[in-house]
């Protein structure tokens, strides 16, 4: 039998946390994790409007798969004991090569929202992204986070003189790049928001009575905190998707991205671009970088995978132009994989959400600690100590998806 004193040096007892929020988070060890957890503390509704994408949800699934699908070659016998996460985009530098992605309605994920996603991103040293959309101002996110590096993200309304006044304010609050999206001629065909009957504000009907009793802190936050604002709106009887409709000018061209430049002081980058062709004309037309983007797949069911996309832009335009790269990250590999292909920096969207619904800042803090570890450990596994050293040598894209030749 063995000895009390022989167990005692194998035995260890984890001091207990008793903090319940922080103890969820520290077990929550990937992306998904959090998403498991935000599942369970989110109404449906709200989950399903950050976690959905538009029709069939393809384009999502096949952005994900498409990371799935690579093979890294790894070199050995270098030495990996200090390595470097930093450089510089779009001038400037950050501790990592990703920032927070810009998101609408963030508030409705949980009441502390892009607050908690701007003070995190300032605290980790990347750049955080507001939505034209967002609910929070432009001057309360500037308040909040006066050294963090703060990108804002434009959607073009019918109404020009009511966009360049958020574009002027965003200016003047020293937001250093503007994020100008070109892919929302209408909004997209969200299916989740339709059959949840997503408003805004909530609105209340027996079915979401019924979540709230499974949700009641989620409800309670919503109640008594400050009620949910928007930039372009309070209320709206409809869904979402029939609010951008409204909202989105179907009639913005390549020479209306050059006359926004014209309005805007600092780096202007270009987001949604799906082909070469395209990134070739926003840059002729005075972009300082692109963000290969399919909207997170709410858009165009079916549209391009950005990563697909990516070796063949950055072979064309990588001397040119600075390229960032959103749509189905969920782990720091997929951001090594997207730099060593050519992209500069990766916007991530969902896993920012899913970490804010699981605990407030706290939440957003730990999906950047996650996707943080994952990036260096995964540059240390291949054998290279900085961004610099990654190339697509060290990447092959395994492709489900062959087209077809033509008959």
């Amino acid at each position: 039998m063995p000895k009390a004193r022989d167990l005692a040096p194998l035995i260890r007892f984890r001091k207990p946390r008793l903090d319940r929020t922080q103890r969820r988070l520290d077990a929550a060890l990937t992306i998904c994790d959090l998403r498991r957890i935000a599942k369970r503390r989110t109404p449906r509704a709200a989950f399903d409007y950050a976690d959905g994408g538009a029709e069939d949800e393809v384009s999502l699934g096949r952005a994900r798969q498409a990371f799935r699908d690579i093979e890294f070659h790894p070199t050995i016998l270098r030495d990996v004991t200090h390595v470097r996460t930093d450089w510089e985009v779009l001038g400037q530098p950050v501790a990592l090569p990703f920032g927070i992605a810009p998101t609408g309605f963030t508030r409705l994920m949980h009441t502390e929202g892009e607050i908690a996603g701007a003070r995190a991103a300032a605290a980790a040293g990347i750049p955080f992204s507001l939505s034209t959309l967002g609910t929070a101002s432009i001057e309360d996110v500037a308040t909040a986070v006066p050294q963090g590096r703060k990108w804002f993200q434009l959607y073009m309304w019918r109404d020009r003189d009511r966009s360049m006044a958020l574009v002027r304010r965003a200016a003047e609050a020293g937001f250093d790049t503007l994020l100008v999206t070109v892919d929302v001629p209408v909004a997209g065909a969200r299916l989740r928001d339709a059959r949840n009957g997503m408003s805004i504000p909530p609105a209340l009907t027996a079915r979401t009575v019924l979540d709230a009793a499974r949700h009641p802190r989620w409800w309670f936050d919503l109640l008594t905190t400050e009620p949910l604002a928007f930039a372009s709106l309070d209320r709206w009887p409809g869904t979402v998707g029939e609010y951008l409709d409204t909202m989105f000018d179907p009639s913005v061209t390549f020479a209306d991205l050059a006359w926004i430049k014209t309005q805007w002081p600092n780096k202007l980058v270009v987001k949604g671009i799906q082909t070469l062709d395209d990134a070739r004309s926003a840059v002729d037309h005075g972009a300082d970088g692109i963000v290969l983007s399919n909207h997170g797949g709410r858009q165009l069911d079916r549209a391009p995978v950005p990563f697909y996309l990516l070796p063949s832009v950055a072979r064309e335009l990588g001397g040119d132009t600075e390229i960032l790269l959103d749509t189905g990250i969920m782990s720091g590999a997929d951001i090594v994989a997207a730099v060593a292909l050519g992209a500069r920096c990766t916007l991530v969207g969902r896993a920012y959400l899913y970490g804010l619904m699981a605990g407030g800042e706290a939440g957003v803090r730990r999906a950047i600690e996650i996707l943080s570890g994952q990036l260096t450990r995964t540059l240390r596994l291949l054998g290279v100590t900085c961004l610099e050293e990654l190339s697509p040598k060290h990447i092959t894209q395994l492709r489900r998806l062959v087209p077809l030749l033509p008959a």
